[in-house]
């Protein structure tokens, strides 16, 4: 029997992101979890290096590899629509653990339970870690067409920031205080 989970999978690359707003560079599902899962397994190095934590980077990462793999399924809903309601919001996170369930039912059935953690991330300091650097990845991108001289971008970074530091994880914090500054360099000014 064939199953199609991974297959399936690969066509994270053609959901893209930020439906609602003029992009100068288009973002996919598929670069955009690669850069969560850098930056979660980031996030996730510095909790336990500096706070105490004791959570697996690994595991961390690869959650965040598929955090939004329903979205293959469902498409990428535009934050503005997906939480300016809480009738919509509590719809599409029904919608989107159906699109989980069907995802992992293209498994073989003794596989579903290793997959069922990095789609569904049940662990709440997994889902934070994640969560966080779901929001720090908006926010980057957001500086990146405000780079490139894409002022749509403007608000959205202004609210992503303010989400950002509203969040209590003291490694988010860490990161924004060490890091996030490089972001806004030309190549030459990173050398």
């Amino acid at each position: 029997m064939a199953y199609n989970f991974f297959p399936m999978i690969a066509r994270m690359k053609y959901i893209n992101r930020w439906g609602l707003m003029r992009n100068t560079q288009e973002e996919n599902i598929q670069e955009h979890s690669h850069m969560v899962a850098v930056l979660a397994h980031a996030l996730a190095v510095i909790q336990n290096r500096y706070y105490g934590g004791q959570v697996d980077p690994g595991a961390v990462a690869v959650a965040a590899l598929y955090h939004d793999a329903s979205e293959i399924l469902t498409g990428d809903m535009p934050t503005p629509i997906k939480y300016d309601n809480p009738d919509i919001q509590r719809a599409y996170k029904d919608i989107e653990a159906v699109a989980e369930r069907k995802l992992l039912s293209m498994l073989p059935e003794d596989l579903r339970a290793d997959y069922d953690e990095v789609i569904t991330i049940p662990d709440p300091e997994i889902r934070a870690l994640v969560k966080a650097a779901d929001k720090l990845s908006a926010y980057l991108k957001c500086v990146e067409e405000l780079k490139a001289g894409n002022t749509e971008f403007r608000k959205a970074k202004e609210q992503t920031y303010a989400a950002l530091c509203q969040n209590p994880i003291p490694a988010l914090r860490y990161f924004m205080d060490h890091f996030l500054e490089g972001f806004e360099l030309t190549l030459d000014e990173l050398n």
